[in-house]
């Protein structure tokens, strides 16, 4: 009995320091070492690839997109039925990104349209008529979403002595991403905003011209991906501008 006892307390013992010595590793030397080479080496990526404006404040992050609306009108009337989700338009003074029809909102950081990261599962032709997406298309379904949304781009980005065409509206300025949190557009969309930017804010549209050019990125390696531009550092840079 005894020799039972003392053979139970010895491997209860051994596992106790076991549990110890690995909690100390795994738990605290481990996370810390990482957390050290991750600060030192990449320490922008680390901390949220979080993107400042000229005071040194932290406005966003450049993986995760945002909105830029004119703030929500509360309705007139609350007997009318209106909704004060219906009142909040883009503010045509910024380059404005992709859609973003993902699964919820953010209630805690307004600047950012969505907390759940996810798509809309519509398969490309749903609500097409005939195998074509046209203006019958029903309310609700994909079609009619990029339908309404070239009509907005059209709408809002033609300026006096500048026409946007429809063939010239891209495809990312009527879709969203896969996640529906794509901070980036595609120069094509940002070159169709120039003209309005400009008029907006009461520059020369080669001013604005180059603006996009600085910061447009190609792709990666050479090879990988798209030409992107970070709409966030796109109107950081805007501002400054329109302050200087």
């Amino acid at each position: 009995m005894n020799t039972s006892v003392s053979t139970t307390a010895r491997l209860l013992g051994a596992g106790l320091r076991a549990l110890f010595v690995l909690t100390v590793i795994c738990g605290v030397l481990y996370p810390l070492a990482v957390t050290g080479i991750a600060q030192v080496l990449f320490h922008d990526k680390a901390n949220g690839s979080g993107i400042k404006d000229e005071s040194g404040r932290v406005v966003g992050s450049s993986l995760i997109g945002q909105t830029y609306h004119l703030p929500k009108q509360a309705p007139s009337d609350a007997s009318t039925g209106d909704d004060p989700e219906e009142a909040a338009k883009p503010d045509l003074r910024w380059f404005q990104p992709r859609p973003s029809n993902g699964l919820g909102s953010n209630s805690v950081n307004t600047q950012y349209s969505l907390i759940l990261s996810g798509a809309t599962n519509r398969s490309a032709d749903n609500g097409a008529v005939g195998g074509h997406c046209t203006k019958d298309a029903e309310e609700g379904t994909l079609c009619a979403q990029v339908i309404a949304a070239k009509e907005a781009v059209i709408a809002d980005n033609s300026t006096t002595g500048y026409h946007v065409r429809p063939e010239d509206v891209p495809a990312d300025a009527v879709t969203s991403s896969g996640s529906g949190l794509d901070p980036d557009i595609s120069p094509e969309y940002a070159e169709l905003q120039i003209h309005r930017v400009a008029e907006q804010n009461k520059l020369d549209v080669q001013q604005v011209e180059k603006l996009v050019a600085d910061h447009t990125t190609g792709r990666t390696l050479g090879f990988m991906g798209e030409p992107r531009v970070n709409v966030l550092a796109l109107n950081i840079a805007l501002a400054a501008l329109t302050r200087s």
